[in-house]
């Protein structure tokens, strides 16, 4: 690793902790500077999903006490986070670089429109949480696909289980936010298993970006204190749109 690399991956792993710990997106960051570095788009998916999950397990710490009381009702949504992050992790594995390459416009571009959209997706679940439109049923459908998204790439999953849930939850953000940790967390995390085993992790740049990533979480918290979400958004948006059309044109 040249002292190039080891500053750049080391930026983009803080900068990418800042941006989850305040709006989300690191995944952009993270798994830009990889590529731009010559993994293949495949194995800086898994690297970056890898040293990214630090981060996750922090928020889903935040969220104990919720998530110690209930439990019982958060088995089924793990389950399926178990069974969805299996498949995602699978497919991913499956379809190989040569696969993968061509979806990481649509991923990016997607993502990046979710980051978007985020202030209104939020505003929508606060006027609608508990209302129970798409049904139990639905939801755990609904969940079931995101949790595949989760297993195969994962930027902006935690939106969509947001949106989800938290129809579902009764109106509560706090329990739904608290699920949603739960079922990102296994998802990612048994992807996350397939992706070391299959050998597409490269230690050294994991574990560097993974130690930045969390100095950069904690900085985040008081980035959040300062500096307004929508600011934060708008860069991560901003790079997302900008590595969409890059990978686009290559």
């Amino acid at each position: 690793m040249t002292l190039v690399e080891f500053a750049v991956l080391t930026a983009a792993g803080f900068v990418g902790g800042i941006a989850n710990a305040v709006a989300g997106g690191g995944t952009f960051f993270t798994f830009a500077a990889l590529v731009g570095f010559g993994m293949t788009t495949l194995e800086a998916n898994a690297t970056s999903a890898v040293a990214l999950v630090p981060g996750t397990i922090a928020i889903g710490a935040a969220y104990w006490p919720e998530t110690r009381t209930r439990w019982r009702v958060m088995v089924p949504f793990a389950v399926i986070g178990v069974l969805g992050g299996a498949a995602g992790g699978w497919l991913l594995i499956g379809i190989g670089d040569e696969g993968f390459r061509p979806t990481v416009p649509w991923l990016l571009g997607g993502a990046t429109l979710l980051f978007a959209l985020s202030g209104p997706i939020r505003s929508f679940i606060a006027h609608h949480a508990g209302e129970g439109g798409i049904g139990r049923v639905g939801g755990l459908l609904l969940i079931s696909v995101v949790a595949v998204y989760g297993g195969f790439f994962g930027a902006g999953m935690g939106i969509m289980l947001l949106a989800v849930l938290a129809i579902m939850e009764a109106g509560d953000f706090h329990k739904a936010n608290a699920t949603k940790n739960v079922v990102a967390l296994v998802s990612q995390g048994v992807a996350l298993v397939l992706f070391v085993a299959a050998g597409l992790v490269h230690w050294p740049q994991m574990l560097l970006m993974a130690i930045s990533s969390i100095c950069g979480g904690l900085l985040g918290v008081a980035v959040a204190r300062r500096v307004p979400e929508p600011i934060v958004r708008g860069v991560v948006v901003a790079v997302g749109a900008g590595l969409t059309l890059v990978f686009a044109l290559r």
